[in-house]
C-alpha cells in the first residue's frame, strides 16, 4: 500500500493519543479498502463508493475488529483497548456507541502498524478479516458485504 518504513520512531510511539492514531487509521483505511475494491474489478465509481461505505461503517469495523481478535498480539490488543477507550467528544450518527469504540479501536490499530512501518502485518490482518467479512451478513439483513449497497447498478455501468 505505502512505504513500509517507520514513520514515527519507537520511543514516541506509545506517546502519541489512541484518537490521533485513529485519525490516521481512518485514512489509511480507507485507501485500504478502496486498492481492494477496484482491485477486485470495480470500474463504476458510484457502485465502488456505495460498496466502500458498508466497509468503512462503524459496524463493520467494529465487526473486523472483534474478528482480528484471536490473531493480534498483546501490544496490538492494547492499542485496540486504547482506541476503543478513548474519550471522543463526536456522537455517532449511525452507529451505537460500542460499535463506534470497537471501530476507533480498529483505526487507532491501523494508525499504529502505519507509523511503525508494519505494512506486511497491517495487510496480512486486515486481508484475513476481509475474507471472514464478506461472506457475511452486514446490519442483520442476510445481505453480502460486497452488494449490500447495490440497488442494480452493474459494475459496467457508466460512473458520474
Amino acid at each position: 500500500m505505502f512505504g513500509g518504513n517507520p514513520v514515527c520512531p519507537p520511543s514516541q510511539l506509545n506517546t502519541i493519543p489512541p484518537l490521533v492514531l485513529a485519525y490516521l487509521g481512518d485514512s489509511v483505511f480507507e485507501v485500504f479498502v478502496r486498492e481492494r475494491l477496484v482491485g477486485s474489478g470495480g470500474r463504476n465509481v458510484n457502485l465502488l463508493h456505495r460498496q466502500s461505505i458498508g466497509y468503512v461503517k462503524a459496524a463493520s469495523q467494529a465487526k473486523l475488529v472483534q474478528m482480528m481478535d484471536g490473531q493480534l498480539t498483546e501490544e496490538e490488543r492494547n492499542v485496540v483497548r486504547r482506541g476503543r477507550n478513548a474519550h471522543s467528544h463526536t456522537i455517532p450518527k449511525n452507529a451505537d456507541v460500542g460499535e463506534y469504540r470497537y471501530a476507533t479501536g480498529l483505526e487507532a490499530l491501523v494508525g499504529y502498524l502505519y507509523l511503525q512501518g508494519k505494512m506486511e502485518r497491517l495487510q496480512t490482518l486486515l486481508e484475513a478479516a476481509f475474507e471472514s467479512l464478506e461472506g457475511e451478513a452486514i446490519g442483520g439483513r442476510g445481505t453480502d458485504i460486497r452488494t449490500e449497497c447495490g440497488d442494480g447498478v452493474s459494475e459496467g455501468g457508466a460512473a458520474d
